[in-house]
């Protein structure tokens, strides 16, 4: 059981350095103006969603559930904290889509946001990642 908790912690981890990280990405591309680092933040953008971040989301739900399969169902009645967490890993797989969305506006020039936006976008998975850890150790439900 311990092991299914550290994969499921490395890959968390891993996913949230992408989330921290690509939008963080588009702000330095929606400011930049040359094409060669305009193809250069294409390309890394991409390698760290499908390469990192998609991964990682996948791994992290997959040890989530094996965990869930393993104990949690006995005690999944009776926790309101384990039912606000799953809604918060479920909007937080929309923010990891429309990552994917931004994504793709930029990859074919389509981007409508400002460095502004971004820079407000880039702290929205810090709220999840308090309020998951928080619930998940502290258990205040």
């Amino acid at each position: 059981m311990l092991w299914l908790k550290a994969l499921h912690l490395i890959f968390m981890v891993t996913w949230f350095a992408g989330l921290f990280y690509l939008p963080r990405l588009f702000v330095y591309h929606a400011m930049t103006t040359d094409e060669i680092s305009i193809e250069r933040f294409k390309v890394m953008e991409r390698k760290l969603y499908f390469g990192i971040m998609t991964p990682g989301m996948i791994l992290t739900f997959v040890f989530g559930v094996w965990m869930l399969a393993y104990y949690a169902w006995d005690i999944f009645g009776m926790s309101r904290w384990l039912h606000i967490k799953l809604a918060l890993l479920g909007m937080l797989l929309v923010y990891h889509v429309i990552c994917g969305k931004w994504l793709l506006d930029f990859k074919y020039n389509h981007n409508q946001h400002s460095h502004v936006y971004y820079r407000w976008m880039n702290e929205v998975p810090v709220l999840f990642l308090i309020a998951i850890i928080i619930l998940a150790v502290v258990k205040p439900f």
